[in-house]
């Protein structure tokens, strides 16, 4: 019978001959708590198929090979039999592009219907154990590119990776009113706003926040434009958009036009990272959806 749990395995080559097991994962960073669930919760650290404990010495051609527990779905959040539109999967992570009106975790307001209830499901149809473990988090009304994780360890690796700057996002938007300038940043602290528990501002003691802006086209009432964040401060964009005076469409929370839109007009549409497990350069590109393209349509005649 085919063992399910997750693992990952390696070949032994000179330059790591002589490694304790512990030290050789610490390097591939696998976590303490990773280890820990290995050795009391059902994995296993094998060598050349023999059970081993971490205190192994490797040798030149060894075949290491970690299997980590089964993982348990989340007891908050139910399977649901959402359409995904899935741009990317292999057996360590997804790509998918999110709808507007979805949520990516569900919430008070919204229970069910989220990405994570849409991915649960997906995995128990595939017969995968397995919970959500989305890496890149979008707001409900904001359209594209969600980064999904397999398993644990591989959000770990992810985690690390975004800690240095490594999994990078663009984002296009259309801004009320017509930009001047051809681009530029947003360097402005944000913090939550004393009076609400949702909406956040620029305010002194908020935290450090930048975001890099490009004017793709301008429109007789609104501008087209391409962002890049160095931070991802909740609600980074449409607070920063707002701040200087060009909040998005649809944003009624900081004060855009919704006259053509019921939603901010955001969307995620490139997302670039190197595979964790495989080293590759990954790239992918969502389309503007139809609300989006539509306004924009309309607003070129």
């Amino acid at each position: 019978m085919m063992d399910s749990r997750f693992q990952l395995k390696w070949f032994i080559d000179d330059d790591h001959s002589g490694m304790l097991i512990k030290d050789f994962l610490k390097k591939e960073e696998v976590s303490r708590t990773a280890l820990t669930d290995i050795k009391f919760k059902g994995g296993s650290i094998q060598v050349n198929r023999e059970e081993v404990n971490v205190r192994y010495k490797l040798r030149t051609g060894d075949e290491l090979r970690l299997l980590f527990p089964l993982e348990s779905p989340s007891e908050g959040v139910k399977g649901e039999a959402i359409p995904l539109d899935i741009l990317f999967e292999d057996e360590f992570l997804l790509v998918v592009n999110k709808p507007a009106a979805m949520n990516t975790i569900p919430s008070r307001e919204h229970p069910v219907g989220s990405l994570a209830n849409a991915l649960v499901g997906y995995y128990q149809q595939m017969g995968l154990q397995a919970t959500s473990h989305i890496v890149t988090r979008l707001d409900r009304d904001t359209s594209g590119m969600v980064l999904v994780a397999k398993h644990r360890h591989v959000h770990h690796l992810f985690s690390m990776m975004q800690q240095k700057g490594l999994v990078k996002r663009t984002y296009e938007a259309l801004a009320g009113g017509v930009m001047l300038s051809e681009g530029g940043t947003i360097k402005e602290p944000i913090g939550r706003k004393e009076s609400s528990i949702i909406e956040r501002e620029v305010r002194d003691d908020g935290q450090y926040a930048c975001t890099h802006f490009q004017v793709i086209k301008r429109y007789p009432t609104c501008t087209h434009v391409k962002l890049n964040l160095e931070t991802g401060r909740t609600h980074q964009i449409r607070v920063h958009m707002s701040f200087i005076g060009h909040p998005l469409l649809g944003d009624d929370l900081y004060g855009g036009d919704i006259s053509l839109l019921s939603r901010q007009a955001l969307h995620c549409k490139g997302i670039q990272f190197k595979h964790p497990i495989l080293g590759t350069e990954m790239s992918f590109l969502a389309p503007l959806p139809p609300d989006i393209c539509a306004i924009m349509k309309e607003a070129d005649i």
